[in-house]
């Protein structure tokens, strides 16, 4: 090591040498071991020993660290005294200008404050690696097998059934429920956030609706499948709790219900509205006139009040206050009750305090049971991170259309809407927003309503390839008949299955052949997203032909596919920006 090596080392602060250990994860200090440095050099030890005199003395030599004449150890050797006001000589062996400047102190200052960052920010990472699995140890899951999906996808639309169960358990919870309750779905929220996170829309499902609950797979403590038998015309509200049904019933039920296929659950009890609601220290509510409600103990004002805890669950519980004093008007309430909890909970104030959001964090952890799916903590932060994408202005909540159960002389349930539910349920399952979105987004509505506009060509000069691209057995077949039989369209050939399995029903063709596309998809019910303009091939006559590819979407020969993209005039909705006071 030469002089100028030898500097470099000496100056090295030891702020510069926190090393990451990848065993333990860990910043250490690590320094260079060295003998301790006398300010005086000695002579450089030559090939011939140590002592060896030098040959140029035209500057003193430097000799290597712990070298001293005769092997005499090195030790602390004052330099010669100059003159009050003289220059200060150079070391002996170092020219002037070539000697490395000491670090500042501020540089010092920021290194040791670097070297102590460090440390601090692996110890907070540990800390909440440790507070994560403490998190983690707070949910309750529950394995409703295929009925959940078994990951969270961030780039798909998804659904999220919300159940809360009437069940009694916690202290103050004795006035509320069915009295001796197993925990039955007392409200159900199915969540459907779409695949682009520009909207959401809530479904309400009332508890009283008259349902048929299909066979229900559930999973046993001894790790055994036991199939609960499914029944016909019943509450709801029976499809979770009742006789040993799980989340998965419930889920399974939805989906027989409205044809949506809930992706994950999330359940709560009674506990959890006063917990999450104390948690961000009260939900504003708004009432349109003064409630004195016995079997709720709701008291209340007319006005604005912000309420939580046991005043929050009697506000939610409340059937008499409201409206008709049945569930629908309940169901109302709690819509309006969601949407200011979503408010407080998105607001900065909520966002920008960290002991809010720890508490917040052990109330909603405590408080959920959900499936194995979404099990893991980070899972539950990705939900949470892709719902904060939807701006609340463009949340829906909704109630499924419903009429009076005509078979009850004096109904006290009701039953799916015959005309006015169906269309709502297909705009969520093809993930049309409820409220209006981007203006980018009408554009290309617009664009693609437009490749139905235009002239048609007779349905004799029609050419089409038929594939099965995802619909039940037969379906081409079917499709085939009925264009020939019933519409004249007797160009037409079906020629099995696609290669691909397609959602939806696709109509490819090329520019020469948009007339022909035209009349088909005004034929088949088709909407302007379902044409696929690109190029057609051959059909079995050698001339060219359009491609009609029948996807899972396919309802059958003759039955629209023209999806709704709005709501039924008589379906009431309202969004989570606006404050709604309870009448």
């Amino acid at each position: 090591m030469d002089a100028q090596g030898r500097g470099r080392a000496d100056d090295i602060d030891p702020a510069d040498q926190w090393v990451l250990n990848p065993n333990t994860g860990d910043y250490e200090l690590r320094l260079r071991p060295s003998a301790p440095q006398s300010p005086v050099p000695g002579p450089r030890r030559s090939a011939r020993g140590a002592g060896a005199v030098p040959t140029d003395n035209r500057s003193a030599p430097v000799r290597e660290p712990g070298d001293a004449p005769g092997g005499v150890p090195d030790t602390d050797v004052p330099g010669p005294r100059r003159r009050r006001g003289a220059p200060a000589e150079p070391p002996p062996g170092r020219r002037r200008g070539r000697t490395k400047p000491k670090k500042s102190k501020a540089k010092k200052i920021l290194l040791w404050t670097g070297g102590t960052m460090a440390l601090v920010l692996v110890a907070v990472s540990t800390a909440g690696y440790f507070y994560l699995k403490h998190l983690e140890g707070n949910v309750t899951t529950q394995d409703v097998g295929s009925a959940a999906s078994s990951s969270f996808s961030k780039d798909e639309a998804f659904n999220i059934l919300i159940i809360g169960t009437d069940k009694r358990t916690g202290e103050g919870n004795e006035d509320y429920g069915d009295s001796g309750s197993v925990g039955h779905a007392d409200t159900t929220i199915l969540l459907h956030v779409s695949k682009d996170r520009t909207n959401a829309t809530a479904l309400s499902i009332p508890r009283d609706l008259i349902v048929d609950i299909p066979d229900c797979p559930t999973k046993q403590a001894d790790g055994s499948t036991k199939i609960i038998p499914g029944t016909t015309g019943v509450r709801f509200n029976t499809s979770l709790g009742q006789g040993g049904r799980d989340a998965g019933c419930t889920m399974l039920t939805v989906k027989a219900v409205t044809g949506i296929t809930p992706n994950h659950f999330m359940m709560a009890d009674f506990n959890a509205v006063k917990t999450l609601t104390t948690a961000v220290d009260g939900v504003e509510v708004c009432l349109a006139k003064d409630v004195d409600d016995p079997d709720s103990h709701l008291k209340l004002s007319a006005g604005k009040h912000t309420i939580e805890g046991e005043t929050a669950l009697a506000f939610l519980r409340t059937r008499h206050a409201f409206g008709n004093s049945g569930d629908l008007d309940r169901i109302k309430v709690q819509q309006q009750f969601l949407a200011s909890l979503m408010r407080k909970m998105s607001s900065s104030d909520t966002l920008t305090n960290p002991a809010k959001l720890l508490t917040l964090a052990e109330a909603a952890t405590k408080a959920l049971t959900v499936d194995t799916g979404i099990g893991k903590v980070s899972t539950l932060k990705d939900v949470a991170l892709e719902l904060k994408k939807v701006p609340t202005k463009n949340i829906t909540f909704l109630t499924t259309p419903v009429i009076d159960n005509p078979a009850e002389e004096t109904p006290v349930t009701v039953v799916v809407h015959p005309s006015d539910a169906q269309p709502v349920f297909d705009m969520i399952k093809d993930d049309v927003s409820f409220t209006e979105v981007e203006a980018q987004k009408k554009a290309e509505a617009a664009s693609v309503a437009a490749r139905l506009e235009g002239t048609q060509s007779e349905a004799a000069d029609v050419r089409v390839n038929i594939y099965n691209g995802g619909a039940v057995a037969g379906s081409a077949q079917e499709t085939l008949n009925w264009l020939q039989n019933d519409e004249g369209v007797l160009k037409s050939s079906q020629l099995g299955n696609a290669e691909e399995t397609l959602s939806k029903t696709t109509l490819e063709y090329s520019p020469d052949q948009a007339d022909q596309a035209r009349k088909l998809a005004d034929l088949m019910g088709l909407s302007g997203s379902a044409m696929k303009p690109g190029k057609s091939e051959t059909n079995d006559q050698g001339l060219p032909a359009i491609v009609l590819t029948l996807g899972k979407d396919f309802k059958g020969a003759g039955v629209s596919l023209t999806a709704p993209t709005t709501a039924p005039d008589t379906v009431e909705k309202s969004t989570a920006d606006k404050t709604v006071c309870a009448s």
